[in-house]
């Protein structure tokens, strides 16, 4: 009951991190958004430390600095297919990659689901479709460009779930730590080459901040060595 309340409770933050985040990004250059939004969830892990602990073993950096970049690609990707729309679409594709590599990954590495998960997975599945086909979507197909984009992001999510499963067992918050200031300095450096092609528009700065500390908050709800049985 504590597991699937932490599952909820984590969807939930997901969710409204990727809605505020979207609509960040509506308002100013993607970059402009994640620069804020990085650096926002990496400071709710620092003070997530005390209470959670961490430990920066070589493992817990190499496979915290990938995950970090894969962090930064996933803002990057997912905060621009959510300010070009459909969200309602879009949303349920990136969802659905970023679902299923992970459990194809851990299938591939010897693990099992359990009767539950064989159960609950293709519902989850049918359930994005039904959720993306739904009332109006019809009426606002998206783009091949925000597709692929979608399914990058996804992608890059499940990438960033693969690589934080890697670190060592017991490692607390550390590879979140690692992978949100790798994320933070990978994006602040991109916008900085960007400078001159961001525009002139302010980003939502209380938008964008909420979206990345809404996104950390969601992590810790699942521990980082989880297997899927």
């Amino acid at each position: 009951m504590i597991a699937l309340l932490l599952a909820l409770g984590s969807s939930l933050a997901y969710g409204c991190a990727d809605f505020l985040g979207g609509l960040g990004a509506r308002k100013a250059h993607v970059l402009r958004t994640v620069m804020i939004a990085a650096p926002a969830s990496l400071v709710v892990e620092l003070l997530l430390w005390p209470a959670l602990g961490a430990s920066f073993s070589s493992g817990v950096l190499a496979w915290g600095a990938a995950s970090g970049v894969a962090s930064a690609a996933a803002f990057t990707l997912l905060y621009r297919t959510l300010a070009i729309g459909p969200m309602n679409v879009l949303s349920p594709v990136t969802a659905l990659v970023s679902a299923v590599l992970p459990v194809g990954v851990g299938l591939a590495q010897g693990e099992h689901l359990a009767m539950a998960a064989m159960v609950g997975l293709p519902l989850a599945l049918a359930a994005v479709v039904l959720v993306s086909a739904g009332r109006g979507a019809s009426l606002a197909r998206p783009s091949r460009t925000a597709l692929l984009l979608a399914s990058g992001a996804g992608a890059a999510i499940a990438l960033q779930l693969i690589f934080l499963h890697q670190a060592p067992s017991g490692s607390g918050v550390g590879p979140l730590i690692v992978g949100r200031a790798v994320s933070s300095a990978v994006t602040l450096a991109a916008a900085a080459v960007m400078f001159h092609r961001l525009g002139e528009e302010k980003p939502a700065y209380v938008l964008s901040a909420t979206a990345g500390i809404l996104d950390s908050v969601a992590k810790p709800a699942v521990p980082v060595r989880r297997p899927l049985r």
